[in-house]
């Protein structure tokens, strides 16, 4: 494997040309006090279109710009708004004033952590820094604690595996992305989401249904797209300490350097380890497994101002996961002759990425672009009697070219993509080797109209090296019939190659026997979704309710069958319906000034054919009731956040093959989650305090057959709640901001 490892690292440093129309940079802000205070959410559009953007936590704003657009309009909700001339300019610092009402009140509002993209086609729901703060969010799969949509919950009760739930479907069927490239899929789908620390992310952009044929062909049910904190925008260092009373310990540590104009760097660590084992329901297992966990990523970045940039980035990720029973320690497992389980899980994974672009000088906002990624994962995983090993070597590689048609309301996205994937696999000394080539190509064309109607319409074609051509159509339109409703509809197709042994690895937890089929072919699914987002006054508050329906219908999909046999688990290709409908409604409400509301309710039909009949998929709330508040004191040095959730009921796959005493029910019932956080702010620091699951609440007797876990019944992937009871944490974060200024 090393020649083609050592063959795509110089294809991907050889890459020249990255996507970077010419641009702005700079920041909106108010003073206070003869100081510049940052203004977050502050909206930016270039005048008579509907492009533009908004400020980031820190005000700050990159926005591109082609030879037409000058005139660049800033607004925020109380504040006077400004047009400003961008002739000649490539930096900005935008100073806007309170406007006034009567009695020479002014007005401010506090800018919005979670919003929806109100210039954006497709619905795209951006999450900022603000609301990553809003609770312990060691990582990205704790970042969703305070979002109605993405739900993040255990897969199993030994490995210590989150999966994320979109629309009602496994995140599998996420396309997740890092930077706007695919990221974090076959060996790192059940771990992917803790190798990306809180502290490291400038925010997220989730995209509902079908996304853009741009990015490939694997988003079904949406997009999820991580935005790393960059050199220009970042604080100058940055430290932060977390460590709850269940003996997870974090240290997370940025620092970035700007050498002149043009080059920039940036440098972040996270240490995370376990301080000890944990057994709160007295079933001799770990409530969590022990983790010792080390991350490191490098990026400079370089931009001539001119038109030409690139941006090169390493990152570094080891683990090492120890779960299963209690005292279990790898390479000795018998106390006085009696085994232990265990659950020892190992991990190396190494990714570079080049990006490279240049805006064509003589070709009116045309600009052309090279996206390189390559990474190697390898696992080493020990479940109880079953061992499952494994390397995964991927590139993947995005030439963009992107010009007008005409003017700049109607612009298109044409190039080439491929993608690499070679998969060495090992379960039980029995090889399962296999290399994935897709490359396609694709056209994808926008355009905008004066009359409040914008669509995006694309198509693109793929060549899978075994399973052949793939053509995947999506279509996005978006029409505003006044300035305060704005109705999104979507359709679309997607289609990807199951990863059978690397996003089920958790089911080896049990003494289940893996059947798996011979024929099995590519997942193939539609999307189609609507939603309206109403904004209205309410006093001197701007409120928004959303609403929105999803379904998402499959061609073929990998059937997981836990139902059939409670002593295996049967994977086959799809043999009739499979389907997901979900349906929500979501009410943004600034209440009073520093206090923010938002409440949201959710509900899933999903269900699929398993074994001739149709069933509603097993170990999923049905659906979900959300309240999160947050309230900031006038002179910002208190903030109380919280958060409470109602998750439904639902199915649990049939036991009753099993000794009575091993036996579950069909069904579970509502459960409650409530957190809560206070944060104390000082001048370049802060202090937060929280508790997770405050009512205690937990799944009981979550692995059947604990007592006995090399026998016949033993099974710990039948999870559908919380596996931990109450957590309380307590964490620290500083910040420099001055270097390099």
């Amino acid at each position: 494997m090393k020649p083609k490892i050592l063959i795509l690292l110089l294809f991907a440093l050889t890459a020249h040309l990255k996507l970077n129309a010419q641009r702005i940079e700079g920041q909106v802000y108010e003073s206070v006090g003869g100081e510049a205070e940052p203004l977050v959410g502050a909206n930016l559009q270039w005048m008579d279109t509907q492009r533009g953007t908004s400020t980031d936590t820190d005000g700050n704003f990159v926005i591109n710009r082609s030879a037409e657009q000058r005139y660049l309009i800033v607004s925020f909700v109380g504040y006077q708004k400004d047009t400003i001339d961008t002739q000649g300019k490539t930096k900005l610092n935008i100073e806007l004033f309170a406007g006034k009402v009567l009695n020479e009140v002014s007005v401010a509002e506090r800018g919005k952590s979670t919003s929806i993209d109100r210039m954006a086609t497709m619905h795209v729901e951006n999450i900022a820094g603000a609301e990553l703060h809003k609770a312990a969010c060691c990582n990205l799969s704790q970042s969703f604690e305070t979002n109605a949509s993405v739900d993040a919950a255990y897969s199993d009760a030994a490995t210590g595996v989150k999966q994320i739930r979109l629309l009602g479907l496994s995140g599998r069927y996420v396309q997740m992305m890092t930077e706007n490239f695919p990221n974090f899929y076959g060996l790192s789908t059940n771990y992917g989401l803790e190798y990306v620390p809180g502290p490291w992310m400038e925010a997220i952009q989730v995209s509902k249904g079908t996304a853009a044929v741009v990015n490939g062909y694997d988003a079904i049910t949406g997009q999820i797209n991580i935005e790393y904190k960059k050199p220009k925008t970042s604080e100058p260092v940055y430290l932060n300490w977390f460590v709850n009373d269940k003996g997870r310990t974090e240290i997370n540590f940025n620092s970035r350097w700007i050498m002149n104009e043009n080059w920039s760097g940036m440098i972040s660590t996270h240490h995370g380890k376990s301080l000890f084992e944990n057994d709160n329901n007295n079933d001799n297992f770990r409530d969590h497994p022990l983790v010792d966990r080390h991350l490191f990523f490098a990026r400079l970045d370089y931009d001539n101002h001119k038109g030409y940039s690139t941006r090169f980035g390493v990152k570094y990720y080891y683990e090492n996961r120890l779960g299963g029973q209690i005292g279990f320690t790898p390479g000795y497992q018998n106390t006085l002759d009696v085994p232990k389980y265990g659950i020892h899980i190992k991990t190396n994974r190494a990714e570079a990425f080049l990006k490279n672009g240049y805006v064509l000088p003589n070709m009116h906002q045309t600009s052309i672009a090279l996206i390189n990624n390559f990474s190697y994962h390898n696992h080493q995983g020990l479940y109880g009697l079953n061992n499952y090993d494994a390397e995964q070597l991927s590139y993947y590689g995005n030439l963009i070219w992107q010009s007008i048609i005409v003017n700049q309301k109607h612009t298109y996205h044409a190039g080439f993509s491929l993608k690499y994937d070679e998969y060495d696999e090992i379960l039980n000394n029995s090889p399962i080797n296999r290399t994935e080539i897709v490359p396609g190509a694709y056209l994808q064309y926008s355009m905008n109209f004066d009359n409040g109607i914008s669509a995006i319409a694309g198509f693109r074609a793929d060549h899978h090296n075994e399973y052949g051509m793939f053509y995947t159509p999506r279509f996005h339109l978006k029409y505003k019939p006044t300035g305060i409703t704005v109705i999104r509809a979507s359709a679309g197709k997607g289609w990807r190659t199951a990863n059978i042994l690397a996003e089920n690895s958790y089911l080896l937890a049990s003494s289940r026997d893996m059947r798996i089929d011979t024929d099995i072919m590519p997942e193939v699914a539609w999307n189609t979704g609507v939603g309206i987002t109403q904004y209205f006054m309410m006093g001197k508050h701007e409120w928004s309710v959303t609403g929105e329906y999803y379904r998402t219908w499959f061609e073929n999909q990998l059937v997981v069958d836990i139902d059939s046999d409670v002593r295996e688990v049967h994977f086959s290709n799809l043999q009739g319906e499979s389907y997901s409908n979900t349906y929500q409604i979501e009410l943004s409400a600034p209440l009073v000034k520093g206090l923010d509301l938002r409440t949201a309710f959710r509900y899933n039909d999903v269900k699929q054919t398993i074994n001739g009949e149709l069933l509603e998929v097993p170990l999923r709330s049905r659906s979900k009731g959300f309240v999160t508040t947050s309230y900031k004191t006038p002179l910002e040095k208190w903030q109380f956040d919280a958060t409470a959730q109602l998750n439904g009921g639902g199915r649990i796959p049939s036991t009753a093959a099993n000794p009575e005493l091993l036996q579950r029910g069909d069904s579970f019932d509502p459960y409650p989650i409530f957190n809560a956080q206070i944060t104390k702010y000082f001048k370049t620091w802060n202090v937060y305090f929280g508790l997770e699951n405050i009512m205690n609440y937990k799944q009981e007797s979550p692995i059947i057959d604990a007592e006995n876990p090399f026998g016949s019944y033993f099974d710990a992937a039948m999870i559908w709640g919380p596996l931990e009871g109450r957590k309380i944490y307590l964490g620290v974060r500083w910040e420099l901001k001055n270097l390099n200024k």
